[in-house]
């Protein structure tokens, strides 16, 4: 630990501790209670680049996707009040996700609290549950001690987001204080009895399955867990929204384990012998509702990794449960050495042979067909391209039609948020210039966050955002018509001309109304050398892969008598 010489503001302690822990990216909407922040900010322009963002719920995603992208703690400033109440959306995500993060908020000053000051919230209880750690940081000596330990606390265990507020007053306190050294990851490992155990419970098996997903992995485990998965010769689901950890192409593949599951797949869960879970919480959506395992002990034998002791046996009781990060884990599993799979290499075969089948794409209404433009995309983009999405319909059809690759080439969030994709895009080509950036969105996702497209122009984050357009609340339709058919309510849109916005923006702007026009819309996009928009207009009845608005609605009234 050092001291420095002379007096610092609460503002430049806290800052130089961010370059202290490596931070070399943040972002942020400003505002007056930090000011003293954003001054210290000045000072470390060759170091820490600060992406101003245009509304604290997209630099709070952008933040999330850093932190999915990077591994290390995504950071995001804004305001107090109105600031942090939008930020919020990005924490939930955060949590939901397992990912890496720290938001800091400007707060009033000390001498006005508990008074409702202007835009005053007691953050400790606002974020209670939605973070890891809530905090707020009444000395400035004391900065260095508090931003350790939110390091610590967000990258450590089950990773998640940490919240520190910052007392205006605080931030331009003058202390000579003492910085802390980087932070440092400390993880779990299994131990040789439980991967004995587990080897064991592998030799007895005929129809093992193994599933990925969750937080805290990196490019080391990704590989290491494939050269297990091969070596055994495993098939291997990805949990919701975590396909890019496992490539999508190999013949172990069985595909998603999320919405839409494909019921193949869904059956394997529950007819398997032995289901080793590494790194997903088995929450709702990994489990169909928690209808493929029984609560709260599953029939099928259950090996449970999980970096965070708590969620082992918080909800389903495992056969035998591994406190572990995937790192010690994915490494531990490689090192067991051949593994006699001739009992399920058919299994294992059928599976993938599943998964192609699924792959497939039918016609639907309309003269756009997603899935021949999904067809193409898998074709033309390279491996390592990103492809983000918030949360809709039309997120089908880049979760079951594209074909994830590399590690850290899905941003999406688990918690279904929508608004995600379009500054998920901007943080994700930030972080990685050279990589192609897609970013999927419906017309209702897009307009909640549309406006970081002017982020995406002012930073030259060179994404190509897709606008699928059917003039509605696409996800909230379908449950409508299935549940209340032919009352419509609350699901209309009538929207922009998008590719008009994306102009007025400074971008590209493309339409798109035909199947055969999406190639060169998208070639065209690709080389605009800015951030480009196509706006994909799909008929409204094209509201799944597999059944359409009209289909639901005489199926629900079918069921309800009616017809």
């Amino acid at each position: 630990m050092s001291v420095s010489g002379n007096l610092r503001t609460g503002g430049q302690v806290l800052v130089d501790q961010l370059a202290i822990h490596g931070v070399d990216m943040a972002f942020c909407v400003p505002g007056e209670s930090y000011l003293a922040a954003l001054d210290a900010f000045y000072d470390k322009r060759d170091k820490i680049k600060l992406v101003v963002c245009r509304q604290e719920g997209g630099a709070a995603y952008m933040a999330e996707a850093y932190g999915k992208m990077t591994g290390k703690p995504g950071i995001c400033f804004v305001t107090r009040g109105p600031g942090a109440t939008n930020a919020s959306v990005g924490v939930h995500t955060a949590f939901q996700d397992s990912t890496p993060m720290i938001v800091f908020i400007g707060q009033v000053a000390r001498d006005q609290a508990e008074r409702e000051a202007f835009q005053e919230i007691d953050f400790r209880r606002m974020y209670g549950q939605m973070a890891k750690w809530v905090a707020q940081i009444e000395d400035a000596s004391r900065i260095p001690e508090y931003v350790s330990q939110a390091f610590h606390r967000a990258v450590n265990g089950r990773p998640g987001p940490v919240v520190l507020a910052l007392p205006e007053d605080m931030l331009t306190d003058k202390v000579a204080t003492a910085d802390a050294g980087p932070y440092r990851i400390s993880r779990g490992a299994p131990s040789s009895e439980q991967m004995n155990d587990l080897r064991d419970r592998l030799a007895k098996a005929k129809r093992p399955l193994m599933i990925v997903g969750g937080g805290g992995w990196d490019q080391a485990a990704v590989k290491d867990i494939r050269a297990f998965a091969e070596a055994a010769n495993l098939p291997v689901g990805c949990s919701f929204r975590c396909q890019d950890l496992f490539d999508n192409t190999l013949p172990n593949y069985a595909g998603d384990v999320g919405i839409g599951i494909n019921p193949k797949l869904a059956e394997r869960v529950k007819t398997t012998d032995l289901l080793l879970v590494v790194g997903p919480r088995l929450g709702e959506m990994t489990t169909s509702g928690y209808t493929l395992l029984d609560i709260p002990v599953p029939q099928q034998p259950l090996v449970h990794v999980h970096a965070d002791p708590e969620e082992l046996g918080r909800v389903y009781q495992a056969a035998l449960p591994i406190n572990s990060g995937m790192q010690a884990f994915a490494r531990t599993a490689k090192a067991l050495g051949p593994i006699d799979h001739r009992a399920w290499d058919d299994w294992t075969a059928s599976a993938h042979a599943d998964y192609l089948e699924n792959l497939k794409h039918a016609p639907v209404p309309g003269a756009v067909q997603m899935g021949e433009i999904m067809a193409w995309l898998r074709g033309h983009l390279p491996a390592d391209a990103i492809i983000t999405n918030g949360a809709g319909n039309y997120a089908t059809w880049a979760h079951r039609f594209y074909q994830y690759r590399t590690f850290r080439s899905q941003l999406a969030p688990t918690n279904g948020s929508m608004g995600y994709g379009a500054p998920a895009a901007v943080a994700a080509k930030l972080v990685a210039p050279k990589r192609t950036v897609v970013s999927f969105n419906g017309d209702g996702c897009f307009m909640m966050n549309g406006q970081e497209l002017a982020t995406a122009v002012q930073y030259g984050a060179n994404v190509i955002f897709l606008v699928i357009n059917n003039g509605m609340y696409g996800t909230i339709r379908m449950h409508q018509e299935k549940t209340y058919p032919a009352r419509i309510s609350g699901t209309e849109l009538h929207n922009p001309d998008f590719a008009a916005l994306a102009r007025a923006y400074g971008a590209h702007g493309e339409t798109v109304e035909r199947t055969e026009d999406f190639a060169a819309a998208f070639q065209r996009a690709e080389a605009a050398g800015k951030p480009a928009l196509i706006e994909i207009r799909i008929d409204p009845e094209a509201i799944t892969p597999r059944l359409t608005l009209t289909q639901m609605r005489e199926a629900a009234l079918k069921a309800q008598g009616k017809q």
